[in-house]
């Protein structure tokens, strides 16, 4: 079996991922293909400096503009957003492996009495009047129901009847989402925008321990390199650390995926049999290493598994978004700052658009990190694309903007 470095592990993970030297994505088709690539990238309500999806698209397609994910969502319907690591966006091809999960939706809805009236009457509405959002579907009253967005007897949520019948007949695969009007979500008809030929087909997967696989490489393909333990990069799949591994042997033994040491690592790491040529140029010194610097997303698939992150980077992230202020070490929305094949620190910018005003209100290097010339070009150069990302003309900083970590 063979062994890499922890450096090697590096420079495969961010050529994989398309955040080392020249652009390998660009405009709406490269959005498109960093997606497909990914198997999914998640999506996120909350708008600092973009949303997660965007920001994850940012950080590796020349070009992106915020529109491009919009269109490919909502006018192309190359893509979907429903659920996979928890709310995510995914290309529309992958409909049929979803199957069993809209099958298990519907199962848990006919626990709930009158929950058939109640989704009939709304396909009805959104037939005859288009799309809705919970506001205009003309449900009225409460329906109590708990996690995942299935039904229960047992009171521990309610929510409005609209927004609840919406919400399940999503799930269950027969409206998708239309658009939507910043995190406010409006409903159509799956059978109006998705072809026949994908929304009724069979499921690829035979049996459960088919999907797991697929999904298990699909998310080992979005990292480029995973190790073999309980990984939030996994989150969803629902297994045990026994079959886990069965599924890992069972992969290996199919040649899917090839399993690698990294030096100083105990667990083994994972790769596609599709990356294959990429390792090969890692390992003969072939990949493009010269420096760029990016911004990258909280929920990136980059930084699924932080601990992971930690092992090759020696990086420590924390997403303090749901932190209390009084002990935040950082910032609300504190972006890791990648350059060249290391985590050189991490950026605390708002978005004031109504103003045109990118505001970076800290900006923390990692020790070792020489302040360069070239270094603050790279940053000079990257908060400009930032800025015009989130359509602002200015940048400010503040006089403590620049700090050191400790």
């Amino acid at each position: 079996m063979r062994t890499i470095t922890k450096q090697q592990a590096r420079e495969f993970i961010l050529a994989k991922q398309g955040l080392t030297g020249a652009y390998r994505f660009t405009g709406k088709d490269g959005a498109y293909a960093f997606i497909n690539q990914a198997g999914c990238i998640q999506y996120d309500p909350v708008d600092v400096c973009g949303k997660n999806a965007e920001l994850t698209l940012q950080s590796r397609v020349k070009g992106f503009r915020k529109e491009m994910l919009e269109e490919l969502l909502y006018q192309d319907r190359k893509l979907v957003d429903y659920p996979d690591k928890e709310l995510s966006v995914w290309p529309l091809e992958d409909w049929p492996y979803f199957s069993s999960y809209r099958e298990k939706s519907r199962k848990h809805a006919e626990a709930f009495e009158g929950m058939a009236q109640l989704k009939e009457q709304a396909l009805s509405y959104i037939r005859d009047n288009g799309p809705v959002c919970s506001d205009t579907l003309p449900i009225r009253g409460e329906i109590f129901w708990h996690s995942s967005m299935h039904w229960s007897g047992n009171r521990d949520r309610n929510s409005r009847a609209a927004r609840s019948v919406l919400e399940q007949l999503y799930t269950e695969g027969e409206l998708i989402i239309h658009h939507k009007n910043g995190s406010r979500k409006y409903y159509d008809l799956a059978d109006r925008y998705i072809p026949e030929s994908i929304l009724r087909a069979e499921n690829p997967c035979r049996n459960e321990e088919e999907y797991l696989a697929w999904r298990m490489l699909r998310r080992i393909g979005a990292v480029g390199l995973l190790w073999d333990k309980n990984s939030p990069a996994l989150l969803g799949l629902r297994m045990d650390a026994e079959k886990r591994k069965e599924i890992l042997a069972r992969m290996t033994e199919k040649d899917s995926v090839v399993p690698v040491h990294v030096e100083g690592i105990r667990p083994l790491f994972y790769y596609r049999s599709e990356d294959d040529p990429l390792m090969h140029d890692v390992l003969e010194g072939r990949t493009d290493l010269k420096p760029r610097m990016s911004l990258i997303a909280p929920l990136d698939p980059l930084l699924w598994d932080k601990a992971l992150i930690l092992a090759l980077w020696d990086f420590r992230y924390s997403w303090e978004i749901y932190t209390p202020a009084d002990k935040r070490r950082y910032g609300y929305y504190t972006l890791p700052v990648l350059y060249g094949d290391r985590f050189a620190g991490r950026i605390d910018a708002s978005a004031e658009r109504k103003k045109g005003i990118l505001r970076v209100k800290g900006l923390w290097w990692e020790p070792g990190v020489r302040q360069t010339k070239k270094l603050q070009t790279a940053l000079n150069q990257t908060l400009k694309r930032f800025a015009r990302f989130n359509d602002c003309q200015k940048i400010l900083t503040e006089e403590q903007a620049v700090l050191f970590a400790e």
